[in-house]
């Protein structure tokens, strides 16, 4: 059935953001050392179901090791749920949207011991129910297996619209169905003039068009 919406998805304006995993080989070698100290059980991984940070009775130590991957970017994933960003992509993300993002701070060492450049772990809290289902073009999935009892699935054919007035003033957020993230064109142009993302590399972000057809 043909929508009724006014609200039409749109290049350019709205993208997924996800560490960049398509720089080939073993990935970043940052190794969580202290993570199993911090586990709040039964969790697996140190996010919390609902996100952000527990109390942390230490400061999460991250170790490079050179065995098992490069230096990390300025984005990074894989730290018990958690992003690895650099200090210049926190200014960003701060100066953009700081009620989108909380960070923890992170003893990060080099092999050899010595202090490496500083970086935090990071989590996006903000999560809202601002996609307009109606204009957009998607796999929306409805079954009792998904805690929310729905699930939107982003992959084939996808066009993305937003509710402008659920999003107000945010520009980074994940959505209630999905367990991405989600940003608008004003972040990924900050990103961008703050010499993060450059034409010839990514330092580490991924942003996708949610409209790729």
């Amino acid at each position: 059935m043909e929508s009724t919406s006014t609200n039409q998805p749109r290049k350019g304006e709205f993208y997924q953001l996800q560490p960049d995993v398509c720089r080939g080989g073993k990935g970043h070698g940052v190794v969580f050392e202290n993570e199993d100290a911090l586990l709040v059980p039964p969790r697996l991984i140190l996010l919390p179901k609902a996100g952000g940070f527990p109390p942390l009775r230490e400061t999460p130590r991250l170790v490079y090791h050179p065995r098992e991957g490069v230096l990390p970017e300025d984005l990074e994933g894989g730290m018990s749920g958690y992003w690895l960003v650099s200090e210049r992509l926190r200014q960003v993300m701060e100066a953009v949207d700081p009620d989108a993002f909380a960070f923890a701070d992170a003893d990060y060492r080099l092999a050899d011991g010595s202090k490496g450049p500083t970086y935090y772990l990071c989590d996006v809290v903000r999560t809202l129910d601002a996609l307009d289902e109606e204009a957009s073009t998607l796999d929306i999935e409805i079954s009792d297996e998904f805690e929310a009892g729905k699930y939107y699935g982003l992959t084939g054919d996808v066009r993305l619209a937003f509710k402008r007035e659920v999003l107000d003033s945010a520009h980074v957020f994940r959505l209630a169905f999905h367990g991405g993230v989600f940003c608008d064109r004003t972040f990924k142009d900050a990103v961008e003039a703050a010499g993060i993302v450059t034409p010839r590399k990514s330092n580490g972000l991924w942003f996708e068009d949610v409209v790729n057809c």
